[in-house]
């Protein structure tokens, strides 16, 4: 091994631990900002090491793409707005997915134009696997960027369509063993065409309040093709992050399916969120307040918890939020922020948006630390959040989120929902809780009725 080769694997090496270990400082919010920069530096030195790659061609274009390629990522990383977040990930995701696509069809397109290429038929078997789910993840991830920006319908369905995607993933699967045992380039033209299609088809039936599930699966995808590519490339640098992405992904999907209390296949392969015009109807009548007096009604309690969801990141209200927060503290009330997993349109959405307003972690509890607490919480405020604190997920066995946890606000003895309209929220389905006795709608941007209820709670 000569020095060149030396200093990139002990770089390689170096690069890895530092993903380890910014992987670990992720996991918590107090540590997750350097353990971001931790891995980033990880990237950096992995990327100059590779330069020492003996016979590296088209430096210059390589150089160029970098460059590019990190503009654009700081660029649209600086304008993106929290609520949008979602659809960035799942693109940077699914670029991923499709550079190591990329990258093993460059690698094994060689097999069918050049004779004096072998490679072992293990090594062209991984290729093939990583190049099939990251096409799936490329595929999937555009097509979920564009159900999330509501550009399509949220599900879409046709005849026998389970049928016709496994019909086309099996047919992806042959032609790649026909092309690793024959390189023909038929076969290879026709492996990439089914991947990249089961990738749509396998996204555009899941529901809107599935797609943070499946977002989370095709990063696992993404890091196990990089992985796969890495044995084609014999790049240890790739090999380790990918492991490491997928492990991690994988672990985000199974964690994520089980806060819906559902199994990935019932995710991936049932209508959730379709039902007919009769199902999870609900009977009743939604009774509306005045912001004045919802905030007269705060200013003579013990306890409040507010619930974020959604509609405080459309509304980028979390800043008014905590400032409403803190006026009520001010009042000696106690206050506290409830958060469910999956509230927002990604693991984290609302955590994210509580940090950037200044929440303190403290004030953040998880749904199994609060909710034992809101049978004795005197106000809930819910800001358009919907499915996660829904009671027909508790007691409707007919409900498509029958069985999913919950924060049980319908608990607490007086419920404010603060939201646009009277619709269902995202998966489609109504809630029960918007017609319950103790609850009062008030309608309104969220960040215009946060607004007016911290000049009342002021005036008083």
């Amino acid at each position: 091994m000569n020095i060149s080769s030396f200093i990139m694997q002990v770089a390689y090496f170096v690069s890895a631990i530092l993903f380890i270990l910014g992987m670990k400082r992720m996991s918590s919010p107090k540590t997750a900002v350097s353990g971001i920069c931790w891995a980033g530096i990880g990237m950096i030195l992995a990327t100059l090491a590779t330069f020492l790659v003996p016979g590296l061609n088209n430096l210059w274009l390589i150089i160029l793409a970098i460059v590019l390629s990190s503009l654009i990522a700081w660029y649209s990383g600086k304008i993106v707005p929290m609520t949008a977040m979602p659809e960035m990930i799942a693109l940077f995701n699914g670029m991923g997915g499709g550079a190591a696509a990329t990258i093993a069809a460059v690698e094994l397109i060689k097999l069918t134009t050049d004779v004096q290429v072998q490679l072992p038929i293990t090594v062209i078997f991984f290729g093939l696997f990583g190049a099939l789910i990251g096409s799936i993840s490329f595929s999937g991830s555009i097509c979920a960027v564009i159900k999330l920006r509501d550009w399509i319908k949220k599900a879409t369905y046709f005849p026998a369509q389970q049928l016709v995607n496994t019909a086309i993933f099996v047919g992806a699967v042959v032609f790649g063993l026909i092309f690793a045992l024959t390189h023909t380039t038929t076969a290879f033209v026709l492996f990439f065409i089914l991947s990249f299609a089961y990738g749509i088809l396998m996204t555009i039936p899941i529901g809107g309040a599935d797609m943070p599930v499946v977002i989370a699966l095709y990063n696992a995808f993404t890091g196990l093709a990089v992985a796969c590519e890495g044995f084609l490339l014999n790049n240890v640098a790739m090999i380790i992050a990918g492991t490491i992405v997928g492990s991690a992904g994988t672990l985000l999907t199974l964690l994520m399916a089980k806060a819906m209390n559902r199994s990935l296949v019932n995710i991936l392969f049932s209508r959730f969120g379709i039902t007919d015009a009769a199902a999870g109807a609900v009977h009743g009548e939604m009774k509306s307040m005045e912001i004045d007096d919802a905030a007269i009604t705060m200013s003579y309690v013990n306890s409040v918890v507010i619930v974020p969801g959604y509609g405080m990141a459309v509304a980028q209200a979390q800043q008014k939020v905590w400032e409403l927060a803190q006026v009520l503290m001010s009042k000696g009330i106690n206050v506290r922020f409830a958060v469910h997993p999956l509230a927002g349109r990604m693991p984290g959405h609302m955590n994210v948006l509580l940090a950037e307003a200044g929440v303190p972690y403290d004030y953040t509890i998880d749904l199994e630390e609060i909710n034992d607490d809101f049978v004795n919480t005197d106000v809930v405020i819910v800001l358009g959040a919907n499915d996660v604190v829904n009671p027909d997920a508790r007691t409707d066995t007919t409900s498509p989120i029958y069985g999913m946890p919950i924060l049980n606000v319908d608990y607490a003895k007086q419920c404010f929902v603060i939201k646009r309209g009277k619709g269902a929220g995202y998966s489609g389905v109504q809630n029960s809780l918007f017609f319950a006795n103790n609850t009062k709608m008030v309608y309104g941007d969220a960040k215009d009725v946060i607004t007016k209820m911290i000049h009342a709670l002021k005036s008083q």
